[in-house]
């Protein structure tokens, strides 16, 4: 029988207040992280019900880390991975444990620091690109206008060259349909989901058509490659030619099928893009309420990028200051906000035996404001990044990106472009929210996003 070491600190609980029926759900789907990141006061293993599932949730931040370090006897699994199959099949991300090795060193050379520089490029394209037209006094509708740029930059960046717009439109609104149902799905019996219902059409069209046009993308590219030769040795300079290129050296050279390479292209384009926009879009409401940290950013800015020059890559570990404020906003908005595990054997957790097949359910965001991670954990603290100020357990609560073996393989990927654009934009604007926000996260969202935030654009 496989254990987790015991700690006496840990103990384990069960959340009070659950509906016949329903269970905690209602309260889940109402305020999704404050319920979570309420659990720890009853202890550090709570027991909730999700309709007629018990979860376990690990609230303590040490005891997650253990969760999420063991991903063997924890396996990707539960009512979660489950719906997020229908999008990204076997990908890196929803793949079981048997499945992740090899497919995560193949992608992984995808994501390595050469290849970081080009994609930058493609960073500051879209940028400019979006940022053309831009006028002082314009308001911009904050997260579908860092979505858009997202999502054509991970499309640049996959394919070297801008895809048709037409089509980025069609994936963006499929995009939207499947992530903004996919909780729905996921709460809905079996026999709901299968009825014709207009939002399960509306689902399912909209994954119909992701997977058609993905399938479309893969195919031109790849016929594209065999006659230039630009997937060849070299791995080519974009995402998708380099997982074209890829073999698995201890499998005797085993690239990745055309399906496989079908279900890392979805998994990239659901992983980085609403994440990234949401970061975005939350690092500038908390700016914009914190005028010392930004006025350390624009500081820091003028200083590191004379004459409002571009941003480059080898700029960014001089840019501190704009790195702490994406890990606070990080910290306090991680874009994914439930994930689920499965236990593979019969093991112990904070005393509490779990049999196999035990759901647990975790949440970054709840883990984060854990007041063994951070003090004053509710607050907007940038510093509390400073090399000097950042401790052990204020790192092990930092899960935005996940750990251990299923850490996101792009999480650099992603900072840089957060970094990049937050400099670009930072370098020649302010943005001023308008009245009216509403900062709510949409309600059953798979990332956490304000439902509406508009910026205004004040030349500096």
């Amino acid at each position: 029988m496989s254990s987790i070491p015991a700690v006496p600190a840990f103990t384990a609980a069960t959340a009070p207040g659950a509906l016949p029926v329903l269970g905690h759900g209602l309260r889940l789907l109402r305020g999704p992280v404050g319920f979570l990141s309420s659990l720890h006061e009853h202890g550090d293993l709570v027991a909730v019900r999700l309709g007629p599932t018990t979860a376990q949730v690990p609230c303590h931040p040490a005891l997650l880390a253990q969760v999420l370090e063991d991903d063997r006897l924890f396996d990707k699994g539960g009512v979660f991975y489950d719906r997020a199959r229908d999008v990204a099949g076997n990908g890196l991300v929803t793949c079981p444990h048997r499945d992740h090795r090899r497919q995560r060193r193949i992608v992984q050379s995808a994501f390595r620091r050469p290849q970081l520089a080009h994609y930058a490029d493609a960073v500051r394209a879209e940028v400019d690109a979006a940022a053309a037209g831009w006028r002082p006094g314009l308001v911009l509708d904050a997260f579908p206008v860092f979505y858009g740029i997202a999502l054509r930059t991970l499309a640049r960046t996959l394919y070297s060259t801008a895809i048709d717009a037409e089509l980025a439109t069609g994936v963006e609104r499929a995009f939207d349909t499947v992530l903004n149902g996919l909780f729905r799905q996921m709460f809905l019996p079996a026999p709901v989901r299968r009825l014709p219902l207009p939002a399960n059409l509306r689902y399912r069209r909209a994954l119909a058509y992701l997977h058609a046009a993905t399938r479309q993308l893969v195919a031109a590219h790849r016929s594209g490659a065999d006659r230039s030769g630009a997937a060849g040795e070299s791995g080519g300079t974009d995402l998708l030619s380099a997982l074209l290129a890829a073999a698995d050296q201890e499998a005797g050279g085993a690239g990745l099928s055309d399906a496989e390479v079908h279900d890392q292209v979805i998994t990239l384009l659901a992983a980085g893009t609403e994440t990234v926009a949401a970061t975005l879009t939350w690092t500038l409401w908390r700016l914009s309420l914190h005028p010392a940290a930004a006025e350390q950013v624009r500081a820091e800015l003028d200083a590191v990028l004379p004459h409002g020059r571009a941003p480059r890559p080898e700029d960014l570990p001089r840019l501190a200051a704009v790195d702490r404020v994406v890990s606070e906003t990080l910290r306090l908005h991680p874009p994914g906000w439930l994930f689920t595990r499965i236990t593979t054997a019969p093991t112990e957790l904070a005393g509490r035996p779990l049999p196999t097949g035990s759901t647990l359910v975790f949440s970054p965001a709840a883990v984060s404001r854990h007041p063994a991670a951070h003090r004053s954990p509710t607050v907007f603290d940038p510093d509390r990044w400073r090399p000097e100020r950042v401790t052990p357990a204020a790192r092990q609560g930092f899960l935005p990106f996940g750990t251990g073996a299923r850490k996101c393989v792009g999480d650099l990927f992603a900072r840089t472009e957060c970094a990049l654009v937050l400099a670009t934009l930072l370098s020649r604007w302010r943005l001023a929210p308008e009245p009216g926000a509403d900062l709510r996260p949409v309600p059953l969202a798979t990332v956490l996003r304000p439902r509406r935030l508009r910026l205004r654009l004040v030349e500096r």
